[in-house]
């Protein structure tokens, strides 16, 4: 399909929360192929939803098997979640997370450690799987954008969580 441009904060589309997606809407197999594509191309992402390209669905793909923290873990894979919500939550991490939308910086965010989520997947079918881990956070983060929320809305302090990401 396509490869779409990743908005940037502070953009007030990312801020937006996103809507259900219908289950009839015939558009959402496009815009799934469209977020892996996108993710895909970056190189570096292990993760995007759609508000990040500028369509306030509630849709987002993650995949963390090509990360060296994904690699070190179990994981499902590529996940392609439509209409997707968090049932369960356990545990906490603090992870240090960066964001296409916010490219400059990164920041240490406290997430659950493990959560069983639903969704729907681009054939239709509900699914409800646990995640842990690194794919676990990679998944609430890809979440907060559904809600117009970005991770520098979760660290607990501006000054002493946010860091300036080091170019080469």
């Amino acid at each position: 399909m396509a490869v779409r441009a990743i908005l940037v904060y502070p953009n007030p589309l990312l801020k937006q929360v996103a809507t259900p997606v219908a289950a009839d809407d015939p558009t959402v197999t496009e815009l799934v192929q469209d977020l892996v594509d996108t993710m895909n191309a970056a190189g570096h992402s292990v993760g995007v939803a759609a508000p990040q390209i500028g369509d306030l669905r509630r849709v987002v793909v993650v995949d963390v098997s090509g990360s060296k923290l994904g690699r070190e873990q179990h994981h499902h894979g590529l996940l392609e979640m439509i209409n997707p919500r968090i049932l369960e939550r356990s545990g906490t991490r603090v992870f240090r997370e960066g964001c296409m939308s916010v490219p400059d910086y990164t920041g240490n965010v406290t997430r659950a450690e493990h959560i069983v989520l639903e969704f729907t997947d681009h054939h239709g079918r509900v699914r409800v799987i646990e995640s842990s881990g690194f794919e676990a956070v990679a998944i609430q983060h890809e979440l907060d954008h559904l809600d117009g929320l970005l991770f520098l809305d979760r660290v607990s302090s501006l000054k002493t969580d946010v860091f300036r990401r080091q170019r080469s």
